[in-house]
């Protein structure tokens, strides 16, 4: 079985986790870039990133090479952003709708607040799926790293080998 992570990160925490988890497993990653940046700082960055993620926007996102056929399961990585998923996955998710039928998931998101159980419902019904096969959450896991996160992340790991 092949897996690839697609991932989005703002701050690094889940570019971070993203790698943990690909050196663990061997599975391949896309990290989706928006065209147009997101703020990275200071009150611009809860206020248009929460309104970019209530609204559903799917932004523009830099041309990268992908054969979903390759893949078996795709592993969705993500910051929280007002209890959602990120608009980098939302735009993924539109423009790859057909290839992605048939897959199997698994996600986590990474957050320093609250959220993340609704932002991975709400990806799971974009996905059109009842479950995940394996979910997880991380709490800043590069921003304050700890032995309990990285047991976190091997715990995930693990349901993703098993």
């Amino acid at each position: 079985m092949k897996d690839l992570i697609v991932f989005y990160s703002l701050e690094g925490n889940t570019a971070y986790a993203a790698e943990r988890i690909k050196s663990r497993t061997g599975a391949d990653t896309l990290r989706l870039v928006p065209k147009k940046a997101y703020h990275d700082k200071g009150f611009a960055k809860f206020f248009w990133g929460g309104k970019s993620a209530v609204m559903a926007e799917t932004p523009a996102l830099e041309d990268y090479q992908l054969n979903l056929a390759e893949y078996d399961r795709i592993i969705f990585g993500f910051p929280v952003w007002a209890s959602n998923y990120t608009p980098p996955l939302r735009t993924f998710i539109r423009d790859n709708a057909e290839a992605l039928k048939g897959k199997r998931f698994a996600a986590f998101a990474c957050q320093s607040g609250a959220g993340a159980e609704k932002a991975l419902a709400k990806l799971a019904k974009s996905l059109e799926i009842d479950a995940f096969e394996a979910t997880a959450v991380f709490i800043d896991p590069k921003a304050k790293p700890a032995p309990d996160k990285e047991a976190q992340i091997d715990a995930f790991c693990s349901a993703l080998l098993s």
